[in-house]
């Protein structure tokens, strides 16, 4: 296993002073699946108080130390140093009872959650693996350390870690792990908003339509949303799908930034509720992208989510059936009025959902528009009232008042551009605005 210069010098100078010392955890299960470790973790015997004496000259990150943890800089990396530690029972589903430190790093390794991150290396020693990761970790299997009853119970949140070690390196749960995973996914709703939105947001890049299947007991339960999507079926033509099944599959053919993969999975979420049969028995859900985007609002409120992502969000639900076809004016509208990374996510989100309904509809609708929205940003188009050849200062030259008036007739001079019933040529535009001030526009 490689180990950069920076770990090695940490684990040589726990060494020489007389502790072990191993990198552990996720750096140890990337190495070993051929994948570059994002951070290095490393498990000592020595006391924080210890390791922090040893590292005396070095800037030292402490907010973990109550836990075992030191953070070490070297080389402007902060490589994290913890006591081999045990924990006690989890009365809350999320922190430890207590922390007691250990003398092995065995007792340590016992203590987490997942067999595959349960391993450790030393340049010396080579690998520990009590518990089989490797062998599962090669045969593609995910499996708790020791009774997955007990480790889901001391910290709920390893049921959705779970979900995305499974998704991320294709493992999949041996039956007393998934059950575990099913039976105690209630206790989920003890979790912190934030971790769970934490969570989420590493699992949502990831996700294919299966995962979502496979795992949707597991995922509406910290989606609630999304459960009554599960089996509801759309008696409608156009819709080959139940709802669930139809976003999961939307949900894969998105792109894998966050807002739209958010926005793809809540998109008909409201669905079940604005549903009825005509006489003919066809399903229809009128106004179901408003319900949606309410329900998106107030579940990325509860989990805490930024501002600047819940609003895209909701924005992406709730417009995702309005028109975007290939008519130039209407996309210079679209682009003005939405922005333009707005107006591409909302392409893509609608694309994958038409694309989604398991019928052999077909449509060129899609690339052609993206051909044209490439096209007008190539001709530098004149999108916003920023775009003009006039601004208010102009305006004010010939006679506007500030205020509302002079705001009106710039957005009244866009339109007549964007409409090209006027040129974006500054003349034009100030013969036009004065048309406009004289009340003859």
């Amino acid at each position: 296993m490689f180990l950069p210069k920076s770990v090695l010098l940490c684990m040589q100078a726990l060494e020489q002073a007389g502790f072990e010392a191993f990198a552990v955890g996720g750096c140890v299960r990337d190495s070993l699946l051929g994948l570059t470790p994002h951070d290095y973790d490393l498990c000592t015997n020595a006391l924080p108080e210890q390791t922090a004496s040893l590292f005396d000259g070095y800037t030292l990150v402490r907010s973990g130390e109550k836990h075992g943890t030191i953070g070490v800089v070297v080389e402007g990396e902060v490589i994290e140093i913890t006591t081999f530690r045990t924990e006690g029972g989890y009365q809350d589903s999320r922190h430890p009872d207590w922390v007691r430190f250990v003398s092995s790093i065995e007792e340590d390794l016992s203590r987490r959650d997942f067999t595959v991150n349960a391993m450790a290396y030393n340049p010396v020693c080579g690998y520990v693996d009590p518990f089989g990761g490797k062998d599962d970790l090669q045969n593609k299997i995910l499996r708790t350390v020791g009774d997955p009853q007990a480790r889901f119970s001391e910290d709920a949140l390893r049921i959705l870690r779970g979900v995305r070690f499974g998704v991320r390196f294709h493992l999949t749960a041996e039956s007393a792990t998934l059950q575990a995973m099913r039976a105690l996914a209630p206790l989920m709703d003890k979790l912190a908003r934030e971790r769970v939105f934490d969570e989420l947001c590493k699992l949502l890049p990831l996700v294919k339509a299966k995962d979502l299947l496979t795992y949707s007991d597991i995922l509406t339960q910290v989606v609630p949303p999304l459960a009554p999507c599960v089996g509801f079926l759309q008696h409608n033509p156009h819709h080959k799908y139940d709802v669930y099944t139809h976003t999961a599959k939307v949900v894969e053919s998105v792109p894998g930034d966050l807002a739209i993969r958010w926005a793809a999975l809540l998109h008909d979420c409201g669905k079940p509720d604005t549903f009825f049969l005509d006489e003919t028995g066809r399903g229809h859900f009128h106004g179901h992208a408003k319900v949606s985007a309410e329900k998106a609002d107030r579940l990325l409120l509860s989990l805490r989510a930024p501002t600047a992502l819940r609003e895209r969000v909701v924005f992406l639900i709730a417009h995702h059936m309005t028109e975007l076809t290939p008519d130039r004016k209407l996309l210079r509208r679209r682009l003005g009025k939405y922005g333009i990374d707005a107006t591409f996510q909302l392409l893509a989100l609608q694309e994958a959902d038409f694309g989604s309904k398991g019928t052999d509809e077909v449509t060129d609708t899609f690339s052609k528009t993206r051909s044209l929205l490439e096209e007008l940003l190539a001709e530098d188009a004149c999108l916003t009232v920023q775009d003009l050849q006039v601004d208010g200062r102009d305006l004010l030259a010939i006679g506007f008042p500030a205020g509302k008036l002079l705001g009106s007739c710039l957005a009244y001079l866009l339109e007549q551009v964007q409409d090209e019933q006027l040129p974006n040529e500054k003349e034009a535009l100030l013969e036009r605005a004065n048309a406009f001030l004289q009340g003859n526009p």
